[in-house]
């Protein structure tokens, strides 16, 4: 099969970029906060030149300042992550706090000194509280550790990281589902990486051991999001703050012949930093199977990452971001498909860069400008005697754009504003070959070019120290097989109560989701018709969401709970054509998503361990009829019907705890309540299901690391979902067991 190159010299596909630079308006770097305090003496009188040293928690990276005549300092540009403050001046005794940032935040933090006689000893917790009091969005935090340690989250293509630690997160057949939905936004240091496709590939763009810090986003986003809306995922990657010289060698093996390796390189002076890695990955279990059992499931991939930071003088830095993976999947069989030799198989291939620029003109004032790059192929092969019909498609799509940004920092302000763009050019080749009928073979090939600009303004004012008022606005332009326009507005609002420091927030905003390119035509369409299915332009989605949340800091505990309700116009999903494994996108007249979910953290228990819970309660229905994609025109059911992903509660319970000798045991149980049940014409759900997974290793000095893992320990095989993807239905994983063993030395 023939796949054509991109059309990179469409002017189209360029006008999005052409409009950034002439226009040359700012736009947000989300992952980075400002960290700001003020430090007094004993009499509340302000202490100017105080040496202040901001390190992070699981690196090298680390800045100082010094306190102004009024006794306060600033940090601009802060990577979101946990970090440890030290303030020093002579006279006084040293003063500590641990810090946990998240992006879009400005947090104020303060030292009161004493003096240097009085030998007051300085407790610092273990553990930050991850709490921003002016943010109206419900975050979660996962640092390096939680992923290195997680059972499984560290393997490549696992999504473990994101499920076993954020509430209402869970994988069904082989797709990332959070908060309702499926369509999400992938961040890699603050820029939003394009993808409009649906359904369409695995796995997450970066390798889960390139991540220092995940930051995850659910619902409540500001005006500088706007094109999913289900789950923002931005991505701190490692950077070589990690170690100096440092190189480290990863490798698995264990059942089903898995084994997942790495190599890994980084090191840093005071003004460069650099990582690097490669990996490969195999295996005879990959994708959900249509039954218990395991035929022709293999999955093997290769893949490499790359981070470089320059300071080129304390105003200015430059960041490059680069990661490329490859992924083969076959596509598993039932014994039946097995006997016939029917081999489908799934390649996926996904490239991204990035390059920021980041400047401070002034304490509070930060300037970022990052042009972006993202390539994503998926090419499904069916087998030439696949039956009733054996499908091929080849979707390569492209991706150029760029984000620059401002954003001004003062004592009651935290304002941003700016436009995001991108281009994007799709190739798609199908093949269908009918295998029960007349034999006729189709084939067609097609071209499509879009490009989406949007510009976004938002200021977060702290009206009272104990509250703080969020208001934005995002425009949207979307061209493509359609011209669309949105105006979303975005208004928040935090109360901490004073002592307390309970945090109570609250939300209401709109979302545009912009149309895949994909589109059905020419001899596709006949064929189609055919098949008594027509086709109605695709719109984007539009969505309403409110949301009302509650954080409680206690003790070194964390307990988040948040109660939202999201309304879809032209909601997205995907449908089969024909008896075929070849998906289009389509819409739905509706649908209502609406639940509740709570995270609890611990602090570090008796200097051992930490537990954590992610619960959710949830409804995800649809009503009307398809109004857009491939339709067979029938008319629509009564009142609100089920969505496939529909599980009414999904729970996580997580430990984490050092064992003496330098061991440690992790662990993760999941508790779901059963998906919909798409075999019976009534709203129903499958039988609940558990499952366990365990980790237990040991360190031998500061080289050598072995681990013992294991998922679903007890091989509870139950059939998770009855969807058509991949195959139809879809049994649980069984269970896998291995041996990691980590090697780490200095050049």
């Amino acid at each position: 099969m023939h796949l054509h190159a991109c059309n990179w010299g469409a002017m189209k596909f360029y006008k999005p970029i052409c409009l950034l630079v002439l226009l040359g308006i700012p736009v947000y770097a989300t992952i980075f906060s400002t960290v700001r305090g003020i430090v007094h003496d004993p009499s509340h009188r302000p202490v100017p030149g105080a040496e202040v040293v901001l390190r992070a928690q699981n690196s090298d990276y680390s800045r100082k300042a010094t306190t102004n005549p009024e006794g306060a300092f600033e940090f601009p540009a802060v990577p979101a992550g946990e970090y440890l403050v030290r303030v020093t001046h002579p006279g006084f005794s040293e003063q500590q706090q641990v810090l946990a940032t998240v992006s879009s935040s400005a947090p104020v933090i303060h030292f009161q000194l004493q003096l240097a006689h009085q030998k007051e000893s300085v407790n610092v917790a273990e553990t930050p509280e991850a709490v921003s009091p002016q943010s109206m969005t419900p975050t979660t935090t996962i640092t390096r550790q939680n992923i290195s340690t997680a059972p499984g989250a560290s393997l490549s293509n696992s999504l473990r990281m994101i499920t076993n630690f954020v509430p209402g997160a869970y994988m069904t057949h082989d797709q990332l589902h959070v908060h309702g939905g499926h369509q999400v936004t992938w961040a890699v240091d603050g820029i939003p990486i394009p993808d409009t496709n649906i359904a369409s590939t695995i796995g997450a763009p970066i390798d889960p051991k390139d991540i220092d810090t995940l930051e995850v986003q659910r619902g409540g986003y500001s005006a500088e999001y706007g094109d999913r809306t289900y789950g923002v995922f931005n991505v701190v990657p490692r950077t070589g703050f990690e170690g100096n010289r440092q190189l480290e060698f990863n490798t698995t093996y264990g059942t089903f012949n898995q084994t997942d390796d790495e190599v890994n390189f980084g090191s840093h002076t005071e003004r460069l930093a650099y990582f690097g890695s490669l990996t490969a990955n195999r295996s005879d279990y990959g994708l959900e199977t249509p039954g218990p059992e395991i035929l022709h499931d293999r999955v093997w991939g290769i893949g490499g990452f790359g981070s470089l930071i320059f300071n080129v003088d304390p105003s200015n830095q430059l960041r490059f971001i680069a990661s490329s993976r490859s992924n083969d999947f076959q596509i598993p069989n039932t014994p039946d498909q097995n006997a016939a030799g029917i081999r489908d198989v799934e390649r996926e291939r996904d490239t991204l860069a990035t390059f920021t620029w980041v400047h401070t003109f002034s304490p509070g004032l930060l300037f970022t400008a990052a042009p972006f790059m993202h390539f994503n192929r998926a090419n499904y092969d069916g087998d030439p005697n696949d039956v009733p019909i054996s499908a091929t498609q080849h979707l390569d799509s492209a991706y150029a754009g760029a984000q620059i940004a401002l954003n001004a920092v003062t004592t009651r302000h935290d304002a941003r504003f700016g436009v995001y763009g991108f281009g994007q050019h799709d190739d798609e080749y199908i093949r269908l070959i009918d295998n029960v009928g007349s034999g006729d073979m189709l084939r067609t090939e097609r071209a499509n070019s879009g490009y989406l600009g949007a510009a976004f303004l938002e200021d977060q004012f702290k009206l009272m120290p104990w509250l703080t008022l969020t208001g934005g606005l995002r425009l949207t332009h979307f061209s493509g097989g359609l011209s669309e326009n949105a105006a979303d507005p975005r208004v928040g609002a935090a109360l901490r109560i004073p002592h307390l420091n309970w945090i109570f927030r609250g939300f209401y905003g709109a979302y545009y989701q912009a149309p895949p390119l994909s589109t059905v035509s020419g001899p596709l369409l006949s064929y189609a018709v055919a098949q008594g299915l027509g086709v109605i332009p695709l719109r984007g989605e539009r969505d309403e969401e409110n949301q009302v949340g509650l954080t409680i800091p206690l003790h070194g505990w964390s307990f988040d709970f948040d109660s939202f309700r999201l309304r879809a116009t032209n909601y997205f999903d995907h449908n089969a054509l024909g008896n075929s494994n070849i998906f289009f996108p389509i819409t739905i007249a509706g649908a209502r998503i609406w639940g509740q979910e709570l995270t609890i953290r611990s602090p570090r228990l008796f200097h051992r361990g930490q537990v954590s819970l992610a619960y959710s309660h949830q409804h995800a229905e649809a009503q009307g009829s398809v109004t857009g994609g491939l339709t067979d025109f029938s008319p629509p059911e009564n009142g609100y019907f089920l969505l496939d992903h529909d599980q009414r509660d999904t729970l996580h319970a997580n430990f984490q705890w050092n064992l003496p000798w330098r061991a440690w045991a992790s662990g993760d149980l999941y508790y779901g309540s059963g998906f919909t049940d798409g075999s019976v014409d009534y709203p129903a759900h499958l039988d609940a299901h558990t499952t366990f997974d365990l980790s237990i290793g040991k360190a031998f000095g500061e080289r050598w690391r072995v681990s013992l893992n294991g998922l679903n320990i007890a091989n509870r095989r139950f059939l998770l979902d009855n969807s058509e993807t991949f195959g139809g239905t879809h049994y649980a994983e069984p269970r896998q067991i291995w041996v990691q063993l980590r090697y780490r030395f200095r050049l």
